[in-house]
């Protein structure tokens, strides 16, 4: 199945709150959850959708985090099992991995104003991984990485707007974000604490576990 490249408003009003797909718009006044009536789905039957049962919001749980992070449904669904093999808890496992893929880490130092901005700019080799070129945004790193901006990408326009904006941004505590040379460490790993979108992932597991 291919990525979804439609309007990412629509996905928020379909989930019924703010996935925050498109950087800072989500902050201000011309988000489409603003907008619109919180329950109103996207499409002609929008505002006659019944009340969910047990299955719809399981699926709409793991749907809403699909969407947050950007993942096909079989990229999900393998990371999940991958999450599963993992001693703990397989939902807190799952979050855990989503947030260490390379595109989300780009995105939380500060380098990029969405996940979907951080997946191209990785596309596009503009980063590098403990010193080697890195193209692949689904990549998990591990503690103790480095990811830094490749030096020939500074002279981009872009490039130079989000370097100029990277005071602007918040960033984790599992990232120690030098902002001088813009780079960034893993030095621990994330916990279900450092997520701040409120997911229930028990939800994701149960649905998975059918």
């Amino acid at each position: 199945m291919s990525r979804y490249t439609g309007p990412v408003c629509r996905q928020c009003r379909r989930e019924g709150e703010k996935l925050f797909l498109k950087g800072e718009r989500c902050y201000t006044d011309k988000c489409a959850i603003g907008r619109r009536a919180k329950s109103l789905a996207p499409g002609q039957h929008g505002s006659s959708m019944k009340k969910q049962k047990e299955y719809g919001t399981q699926l709409r749980e793991k749907q809403k985090a699909k969407r947050i992070y950007g993942l096909h449904e079989t990229q999900f669904k393998n990371l999940f099992r991958r999450a599963e093999k993992k001693e703990g808890m397989a939902g807190v496992n799952l979050l855990i991995l989503l947030e260490l893929r390379l595109d989300n880490i780009i995105y939380k130092m500060g380098m990029a104003e969405s996940r979907k901005e951080a997946r191209q700019l990785v596309t596009h080799r503009h980063f590098t991984i403990n010193g080697k070129k890195a193209n692949i945004p689904s990549m998990t790193l591990k503690l103790g990485d480095v990811i830094a901006l490749d030096e020939r990408s500074r002279s981009l326009e872009k490039i130079k707007d989000l370097i100029a904006n990277l005071d602007n941004r918040q960033t984790v505590k599992w990232l120690d974000v030098d902002k001088n040379n813009v780079s960034a460490k893993i030095v621990a790993v994330p916990t279900r604490e450092d997520i701040d979108f409120p997911f229930k992932e028990h939800l994701i597991v149960e649905l998975y576990s059918k």
